[in-house]
């Protein structure tokens, strides 16, 4: 393949080229994104072998060969088809073999040929051509003449617009006086487009050529003076940024000489002072410096400018260095957390031996604290009692629905609208690096596409690692160990286990129903008559009526709903003194209904008496513990098992073991073996809209079919939880604290519980324990005797 330099195109006229000596079969030389005209001086550099051999056949020869242009310029082996049929026969002048095996070749245009037929050869390519004559003009006309000069006149203009020197192209047309000739040096020295150039060659009537050679140069001015008018807007531009810039950088030496300073010096010496007093690490001071300095040699109105701007905004407010004092006196914080909270004495514990060891030893790493609990318990408000206690600054972020690990480590800043993490944003909000920082829902945290939040949370909840926490907006390492991290939640099981090995679970169980009368007196009742504009000398409720409506208003392990109910009846009490009355109201069990209508839950519905087949369990759910009744009944069929009420499949799995138990020792029940043969089992758990799983039901399911068995009525006061084996072992179950709370509320009065869960009964209270007695059971024949009722007559 054939390249040219169009650097060196010049326009020639050799008389002493004899075109009648020029044989009828010449090698073939493609050539790309030019077309070769008559009398055209031209360097080739040629590096295809057959283009080569095809150099080489001709200088051993008669030093002729024919330049035909490729249609398409990417194509390195060209066919017939792939090459236009009319091209230029040129004789080489001159060569030059180069180092790398290529030859560059003079060559100059000829005379137009037309190819007849393709040669084959393996070497090189011939092909046979016929030699096209130009049509002669006897007299040129007024209208060729002014066509002419027109065609220079543009052609002058063309090149001028694009900035070529046109004295030589000029010198050279004003010579010619030949119509055709002037086309083809015009069209062979303007960057025309191969298609074009190549249908002015193929045009042997000089006449027509001058005229299609008119049109193509009036498109051609249009696109050169577009083309020049977008360039000299450009460089006005150009110009004029160049002169605000020399401008600027004068009046900043004036202000120099004269001791001001200007806008950006200014700005420049604020963050300075402002990195001087932050007292950074001195990797983070490098940074911040060399950030400063890009700052200095930018435009100020550069966009990138404001990038880092923004950056050095960030990096010197944050507390790098500021710390608030610990002000820890152990019985000053127990005051603190009891006035604030009832109950809840483990987590006050564990809250005071924290901050025991931080009296001790200041610099210790501090533990990653999760309090996990039911709503409403108050696990919000007993962080910020532990700010408080402790002097420090409380920050509360909320990880519910978050998605996008850059809500945790931040966007780098080469973004638009680049942040930190919301971990440094709560930091940089408190102006201190040693505040109480609260992340509530961990456990309602999410991940997709955008990242995973809690595996970016693994370093920062890390005492080990967190350190040199680094946020992906600063780029620089962060001190979070002197943080106090605690995070809420409502269970354990979405929490991924590598973030729940770094934290120290604190269990918050729900309350009792006496705990909530004690709360509800102390601090619900005196915070909503204040929030409600009443006072206690127009308004008042005594304990009976919050009893009633914490049983029959509320089904609740928290404190949410039963304050909703008493801010209620304190908004209609409102009302009714806004409108006029002023008698005092006094909130008794008697008129609770007046005020709240009539009750909304009926805690001992399904207690009205014992029954065949049916049994009470105990669930544990993120609002706490509740009872769970299971129904069974028998009814004629095949033996199949029909269950219902939206079960897991755990629970189904404790279902089909529990009716293999029952099915196994028939005959222990005095019942005949093939019993079943003849019966459907359906076993149905009430709330069907609500899904339930898990395996503490099986001893539940078990006894509900027993008492079918043998018609013989659950006992009504008792509830039991445990899981059942196909041999009747009761295995161990867990949460029975919670499922203790919802069995009180519930009504009952003896659980039967498995003999491995023994050890939980120390962390259940004492007025608990005094009011439900606890059964420990290891198998099933342990449980009848307690669960099952004498059979009716």
């Amino acid at each position: 393949m054939a390249e040219h330099d169009t650097d060196d195109i010049i326009t020639m006229i050799d008389d002493n080229i004899n075109s009648q000596n020029i044989p009828l079969e010449l090698p073939v030389l493609p050539v790309r994104d030019v077309v070769i005209f008559n009398d055209m001086l031209l360097p080739l550099i040629v590096g295809r072998e057959k283009s080569i051999h095809a150099i080489e056949e001709s200088l051993m020869s008669h030093k002729f060969i024919i330049l035909v242009t490729q249609k398409d310029s990417t194509i390195e082996n060209p066919r017939p088809a792939q090459m236009y049929n009319i091209g230029t026969i040129s004789k080489i002048l001159r060569t030059l073999k180069l180092p790398d095996g290529r030859i560059k070749a003079l060559v100059q245009g000829i005379c137009k040929a037309k190819i007849l037929e393709y040669l084959s050869d393996k070497s090189l390519q011939t092909v046979k051509i016929e030699k096209l004559e130009e049509q002669s003009i006897d007299e040129i006309s007024l209208e060729t003449e002014a066509m002419m000069r027109n065609i220079k006149e543009q052609c002058y203009k063309i090149l001028s617009l694009n900035g070529e020197m046109a004295d030589d192209i000029g010198i050279i047309l004003e010579s010619i006086k030949e119509p055709g000739k002037i086309a083809d040096v015009i069209a062979s020295n303007l960057r025309l487009k191969t298609e074009d150039a190549q249908e002015i060659l193929e045009i042997l009537d000089p006449l027509l050529r001058l005229k299609r050679l008119n049109e193509l140069l009036q498109r051609e001015a249009e696109v050169s003076a577009m083309q020049a008018k977008i360039q000299s807007n450009v460089m006005d531009e150009i110009s004029k940024n160049q002169r605000d810039f020399y401008l600027r950088e004068q009046v900043r030496a004036i202000n120099k000489e004269l001791g001001e300073l200007d806008d950006i010096a200014k700005e420049i010496t604020e963050y300075e002072k402002k990195i001087k007093k932050a007292k950074m690490l001195k990797e983070v001071e490098k940074e911040s410096r060399l950030q400063l300095k890009r700052l200095g040699q930018m435009h100020p109105d550069s966009s990138e400018a404001g990038v880092i701007r923004s950056y050095m905004d960030w990096i010197v407010e944050m507390p790098w260095n500021k710390s608030t004092k610990d002000e820890i006196d152990i019985k000053n914080v127990k005051e603190i957390l009891d006035e604030g909270h009832y109950g809840l004495d483990k987590v006050k514990d564990r809250i005071l031996e924290y901050l025991s060891v931080r009296i001790l030893n200041p610099n210790v790493k501090g533990s990653i604290l999760c309090f996990i609990g039911p709503p409403g318990v108050g696990k919000t408000s007993l962080g910020k009692a532990i700010a408080n206690s402790m002097g420090r600054k409380f920050v509360r972020i909320s990880l519910g629905g978050m998605h996008d690990e850059a809500e945790i480590r931040g966007h780098r800043r080469t973004y638009i609208g680049a942040l930190p993490g919301r971990i440094l944003q709560g930091l940089k909000q408190c102006g201190t690096n040693n505040p109480v920082f609260m992340m509530d829902e961990i456990d309602k945290i999410g991940y997709d596409f955008h990242g995973d939040p809690s595996s970016a949370l693994l370093e920062a909840l890390d005492p080990e690692q967190n350190s040199t926490f680094s946020d992906h907006y600063l780029n620089v390492p962060f001190d979070l160990s002197k943080v106090m991290f605690i995070l809420t939640g409502n269970c354990t099981d979405t929490i991924p286990s590598a973030l729940l090995d770094r934290m120290e679970i604190i269990e918050i169980s729900g309350y009792t129903e006496e705990e909530k009368i004690i709360i509800a007196e102390r601090y619900i009742v005196p915070r909503q008559i204040k929030e409600n504009g009443l006072h206690e000398s127009n308004f008042s409720i005594n304990k009976k009526a919050i009893r009633l409506i914490t049983n029959e208003y509320t089904e609740e392990a928290g404190l949410r709903n039963l304050e909703r109910e008493i801010a209620a009846i304190c908004r209609k009490v409102a009302r009714k003194i806004a409108e006029g009355e002023t008698t005092k109201f006094s909130i008794t069990k008697l008129n609770v209904s007046k005020w709240l209508g009539p009750p909304k839950f009926f805690p001992e519905m399904d207690k009205e008496e014992s029954q065949i087949g049916l049994c009470t369990g105990l669930a544990w759910t993120q609002a706490g513990g509740e009872a769970l009744y299971v129904e069974a009944s028998f009814m004629a069929g095949k033996g199949e098992l029909i269950i219902t009420g939206q079960l897991g499949d755990i629970m189904q799995e404790s279902a089909r073991a529990a009716l293999t138990y029952a099915r196994a020792n028939l005959e222990n029940f005095g019942i005949d073996k093939n019993f079943f043969e003849n019966l459907d089992v359906h076993i149905h758990v009430p709330a069907g809209a609500i899904p339930k799983d898990g395996p503490s039901a099986g001893i539940a399911i078990a006894i509900a079919l027993i008492s079918l068995l043998t018609e013989r009525p659950v006992n009504k006061d008792v509830a039991v939880t445990g899981e059942i084996t196909l041999r009747g072992r009761v295995l161990p179950i867990g949460g029975l604290k919670e499922k203790s709370l919802g069995a009180i509320r519930a009504g009952i009065k003896t659980i039967i519980i498995p003999e491995k869960n023994k050890k939980d009964l120390s962390e259940i209270p004492e007025y608990i324990k005094q009011k439900i007695k606890f059964v420990i059971v290891k198998n099933m024949d342990q449980v009848f005797p307690v669960a099952l009722l004498k059979k009716n007559k």
